[in-house]
């Protein structure tokens, strides 16, 4: 019994690290990141692309791995940078401006997940783009 009390005392006691934006709320908020996040994608996806066909070289797999890694990474930033504004910066009278606001939020997390799992340019244009949406939105609504 005296162990368990004192593993309870020690885990009451142990500092953890939490991760947040700003639940203060602090108003700052900018779309920056998840835009340089989906111009990466891009051009991973470009770079991925140009290194043509698997030559089986140990440099060839390295490279590949390396973009990949870079592209999947970069995705999941447009995920959570978009959650963010969506959860955090975006309210109600947003939605009621820009009533596609919902829909471009969904499709572009949805998009973003799609890139993280595909080389394919055309939907890394795409995330590009619909990010760039989202951010022109945020930058109308601060006016």
């Amino acid at each position: 019994m005296a162990n368990l009390v004192m593993e309870l005392v020690n885990w009451a006691r142990t500092a953890r690290v939490a991760h947040a934006h700003c639940d203060v709320p602090c108003g700052l908020y900018h779309p920056h990141a998840a835009e340089l996040a989906a111009e990466t994608v891009e051009k991973m996806v470009e770079k991925l692309e140009g290194l043509g066909p698997d030559d089986g070289s140990l440099a060839w797999r390295n490279s590949a791995t390396r973009m990949i890694a870079a592209k999947e990474e970069h995705a999941e930033i447009v995920k959570h940078e978009i959650t963010i504004l969506w959860g955090d910066y975006f309210k109600p009278p947003h939605l009621e401006q820009w009533p596609e606001l919902h829909e471009l939020v969904w499709n572009t997390l949805k998009l973003a997940g799609y890139n993280k799992q595909n080389v394919d340019m055309e939907a890394a244009g795409r995330l590009r783009g619909e990010v760039k949406k989202i951010a022109d939105i945020f930058w109308e609504s601060k006016k």
